[in-house]
């Protein structure tokens, strides 16, 4: 009996081992996404996080500064456009689980660098597909698609099984590295998933992403009031654009039950609803306290402006026109929600709030 037990013991303690010995890979960890699925890795499990970070002349790990001395976080150098430093780190660290966040995701600048988005966008994906392939086969591979990727849709809401019509340099590289993924997945019976994000926002969100702009500018915008100075308006572009926004965080845990089920499937993960950045205009400067009773729009098309008593606080910019615009997206999340059971916790205006307090917090500052 007392050898069966300390048998128990001895498999129990492997088991434990085994789990936290597992290894994962996060590319852009220093962005939103990345820097998220650090702490909820840290915080939910017992793996070994590696950061893949490329080395650049000016640092910027604001997202990652309180994760640099965990023990169970190490930073690594990671230029995901060098072939040959992706299979070096593969090939060395042989990890469980790769996550790549990491990508050009700015759409507006894509047509202006249409090739640096392909190089990080896509051929990254098959650098690191082709490197698990030779090096760890059982590795569980996700890669970050885009809600970008259908396009000009054809139905109201977009889900597994919705057309890719891409609309910019940027979804189009995002929809060739779909294509990679399902080919190395079925021709190399690799466990490799992309899944579609729609739009998620926060308070790591790049200062460059419309949601942002927005929050950062309303901050400024509340302090030129509040001290009297001159107010210079908010600039914008296309404000009847739709979109289907929610909060980051919450679509950390679908990732990860994405690439824990038992079969790799693909998945989109999404609110369900679509929100003009009109609406999200309208709704930041409310949390403000330039409340909507008190302004007003004024103006059409690329003369439309947007008013809290005589002070304009929004006007129209047609530089942030996009050569051809994806005007609403909105996603069906039904097949996430019932089988990896993932549900949403903050609503639109949840979100909007969350971001607006956290810029009148750091301009203040």
């Amino acid at each position: 009996m007392k050898l069966f037990a300390l048998q128990f013991a001895a498999i129990t303690f492997s088991l434990k081992l085994n789990i936290m010995e597992k290894k994962i890979i996060i590319t852009g960890v220093t962005g939103q996404d990345g820097s998220h699925m650090a702490d909820f890795l840290l915080k939910n499990t017992e793996h070994t996080i590696i950061a893949g970070v490329r080395r650049v002349s000016v640092k910027n790990h604001e997202n990652i500064s309180h994760l640099i001395d965990h023990p169970r976080f190490k930073l690594i150098d990671l230029d995901i456009t060098d072939q040959a430093n992706t299979e070096q780190v593969i090939a060395e660290e042989k990890p469980d689980y790769f996550i790549n966040f990491a990508a050009n995701s700015f759409v507006g600048v894509s047509w202006k660098q249409p090739v640096s988005h392909m190089e990080t966008n896509c051929m990254a994906v098959l650098y690191q597909l082709e490197a698990i392939r030779k090096y760890c086969p059982n590795c569980r591979y996700y890669n970050a698609g885009s809600s970008e990727e259908f396009g000009d849709i054809v139905t109201v809401q977009q889900d597994e099984n919705s057309q890719a019509r891409p609309r910019s340099p940027y979804a189009a590289s995002k929809c060739s590295a779909r294509h990679i993924v399902k080919v190395w997945r079925e021709s190399y019976d690799l466990y490799a998933v992309q899944g579609w994000l729609f739009n998620h926002e926060g308070t790591r969100r790049g200062e460059e992403f419309v949601t942002r702009k927005i929050t950062k500018n309303i901050a400024r915008i509340f302090n030129e009031y509040r001290t009297g100075n001159e107010i210079i308006p908010l600039q914008l572009g296309n404000l009847d654009a739709g979109r289907d926004w929610s909060d980051a965080e919450d679509f950390i845990d679908a990732v990860w039950k994405m690439v824990n089920q038992d079969e790799p499937k693909d998945y989109v993960i999404a609110s369900d609803e679509t929100h003009t950045i009109r609406e999200f205009v309208e709704e930041a400067f409310n949390f403000a306290g330039f409340h909507r009773g008190e302004c007003r729009w004024e103006g059409e098309g690329l003369d439309e402006k947007y008013y809290h008593g005589e002070h304009c606080i929004v006007e129209i910019n047609p530089e942030f026109y996009r050569p051809a615009e994806v005007e609403c997206l909105r996603g069906d999340s039904t097949l996430a929600r019932k089988e990896l059971d993932w549900e949403r916790k903050s609503t639109f205006l949840d979100l909007v709030k969350k971001m607006v307090d956290n810029d009148l917090k750091m301009f203040n500052a």
